[in-house]
């Protein structure tokens, strides 16, 4: 799987729409996109088809962001599920940066996950598939 991206943003109208449009006039194709916002601050998490032109993009427009590996996991989809992926890399001391939602297959969801230590994280979220 491609990189993760987590970008910061203002919290205001346009701001999506200029990067999505900077990035469409590169001719990056976006493959899974979620974020948010609160006051002043958003943010956006992105993986695309190109992360040597997205990261380009990224840096001449200034942004600030974080790039790391995707990791894949297979989270139990059931209360606590997420709970017990969380705690298992918080007790590890692995920080989570990001992750995105990519599907739901029976009673397994499906995540991406971008952390600030991928070589501990990887065992813990590979135990968890």
């Amino acid at each position: 799987m491609a990189n993760q991206f987590v970008i910061q943003l203002p919290n205001r109208p346009g701001a999506l729409a200029v990067l999505a449009e900077e990035l469409a006039a590169r001719g990056v194709d976006l493959r899974a996109i979620g974020g948010g916002g609160i006051g002043d601050s958003g943010h956006l998490i992105l993986t695309t088809a190109d992360d040597p032109t997205t990261r380009t993009v990224l840096e001449e427009g200034g942004y600030t962001f974080v790039e790391g590996e995707s990791i894949l996991a297979e989270v139990d989809d059931r209360p606590g599920g997420m709970a017990r992926v969380a705690r298992d890399l918080a007790d590890a001391g692995v920080n989570i940066q990001g992750h995105l939602f990519l599907g739901r297959w029976g009673d397994r969801a499906m995540f991406a996950f971008i952390v600030d230590k991928p070589e501990v994280a990887r065992p813990i979220l590979e135990r968890k598939a």
